[in-house]
């Protein structure tokens, strides 16, 4: 490398670059990148003068090269496309004029911490340490699709995109990356998508405290995303669909005092998610659509005035429910369905209040199923069911129906009691019990012989009849009642 062609600034990188010792350019703690086009050539360097550096630069033996600079500004675009970077490259608070180009491009480590970017382009980039763009602010798209990183990938408190812009396409872009241990992004400021299709992570995906806005867009799009252990997020306001659709998560997906605002749309979507825990603890109530069909979950904890409008919760499996709460608290989330009725949810509340032990609140819960159902039904089937429901709440109280008997039989023993029946034949007729004869007319299936030997006339052959035809239906909807508990165990 010709030195006569070097500018001051550059002969101090040169000089400290196999050495692997920094050079920091800063003249206090507020020199804000921001003003970076305002810095003159004493701390600029030229991009084509740091790429021959970084595939061809000088090594002393003993040493071990590296890029270590602070509060430069970079002209020119730094295009490091399918080069081979076998040192760490750490560009911090400096001022790119272009966007970098690493596509390709294998490195030992990526660190931009501090800098402000008109973009980065990184695809298929292989990098053997971290990459990192903490508290950068990049105004173009980050692109990392397909990157494969064997450390982590910071963007916490980055800063992408521009407030009220439309972008084409999504500020971040991890799609399809894999990324060895981490994610961690907490404080990150994005205004457009965030991508994570089909990412691979080894550990945790950390969104705490992120702001994500991308009104009436996707502001999370992590599709088919997999993570080793947690998709942390509390405290996140995002603003446009957070879409995790058959994301597998196998610890805790933590939305804990987050706000989700997607009004007309999907606010949350993982629909054939596999999820070890969901947390909305204390979050805000949420605006729009939450999509939640065939997600496969351990545990589910959603206070029930988190839930929005609409929910999708057709083939939602889940083992455990909190808080426990009533049924009755529970239940108006399954007349939310847009679909309508469906009997699958009500059938995994049950087993959800079954597996804690709540029998009383399972049965509440199939009651309002049967309810729910008969709504569907045609007329003649809604009048049974309306009979069975009054009689013994479709088998679910049966001691209603132990009242329903107990009050007729008073009714017909105090009547009979008051006109003996005359005897089919005197003679032969045992004496008169009114109890006994009632129970005759209400039991169908016992016979005291008070039945046979007396028969009312008048009125009082229309209330034995009656008590006859009341029997009948009291004894039937038991017997349903029955089959269906047994049914159940």
């Amino acid at each position: 490398m010709d030195l006569t062609d070097l500018t001051p600034a550059e002969r101090r990188v040169r000089d400290a670059f196999p050495l692997g010792e920094g050079v920091d350019f800063r003249e206090g703690d507020e020199d804000d990148p921001e003003r970076g086009t305002d810095w003159g050539p004493g701390r600029t360097l030229r991009a084509e003068f740091l790429r021959e550096l970084l595939l061809a630069g000088p090594v002393t033996e003993g040493r071990t090269a590296g890029l270590k600079v602070a509060g430069a500004r970079v002209t020119g675009r730094l295009d490091l496309k399918y080069g081979t970077v076998t040192c760490a490259v750490r560009l911090r608070a400096c001022h790119f004029e272009q966007a970098p180009d690493l596509y390709g491009a294998r490195i030992s480590a990526l660190v931009l911490t501090d800098s402000v970017l008109p973009g980065l382009t990184a695809g298929t980039l292989r990098a053997d340490g971290v990459v990192r763009i903490t508290c950068c602010r990049v105004e173009g798209p980050v692109r990392l699709q397909g990157a494969k990183l064997t450390g982590a990938f910071f963007a916490n408190g980055a800063r992408l995109g521009a407030p009220g812009a439309d972008p084409e396409e999504a500020v971040l872009q991890l799609n399809h990356a894999e990324v060895a241990t981490d994610v961690w992004a907490p404080g990150l400021v994005a205004h457009g998508t965030v991508q994570l299709n089909g990412a691979v992570v080894g550990g945790q995906v950390n969104l705490n405290d992120a702001v994500l806005d991308a009104p009436g867009g996707t502001a999370l799009h992590a599709e088919v995303l997999a993570v080793g252990t947690d998709l942390h997020a509390m405290r996140l306001r995002a603003r446009g669909r957070v879409n995790l659709g058959g994301a597998r998560i196998p610890r805790q997906l933590n939305l804990a005092y987050a706000q989700l605002t997607n009004p007309g749309g999907h606010a949350l979507r993982a629909s054939s998610a596999v999820i070890g825990e969901l947390w909305l603890r204390s979050a805000a109530p949420i605006e729009g659509t939450v999509n939640l069909r065939r997600a496969q979950l351990d545990l589910l904890h959603v206070p029930p005035e988190v839930w929005p409008e609409r929910v999708q919760l057709d083939g939602l499996a889940y083992r455990v429910l909190t808080p426990h709460l009533p049924a009755e608290q529970r239940l108006p989330l399954l007349e939310r369905e847009p679909d309508g009725y469906l009997p699958y949810p009500y059938e995994q509340l049950t087993t959800a209040y079954r597996t804690v032990g709540d029998d009383g609140a399972a049965r509440t819960v199939q009651l309002a199923k049967l309810r729910r159902r008969r709504g569907t039904l045609p007329v003649y089937a809604r009048l049974w069911g309306y009979l069975q429901d009054a009689a013994v709440g479709y088998g679910f109280r049966p001691m209603r129906a132990a009242l329903w008997l107990l009050l007729l039989l008073c009714a017909g023993t105090l009547a009979f009691t008051l006109h003996h029946p005359p005897a089919l034949k005197p003679s032969e007729a045992p004496a008169f019990n009114p109890l006994f004869y009632t129970l005759d007319l209400l039991l169908p299936i016992i016979d005291f012989g008070q039945e046979s030997a007396y028969a009312p006339r008048g009125g009082f052959q229309w209330l034995s009849y009656l008590l006859i035809a009341l029997g009948w239906v009291l004894a039937t909807t038991i017997a349903a009642g029955i089959t269906r508990s047994l049914n159940r165990q």
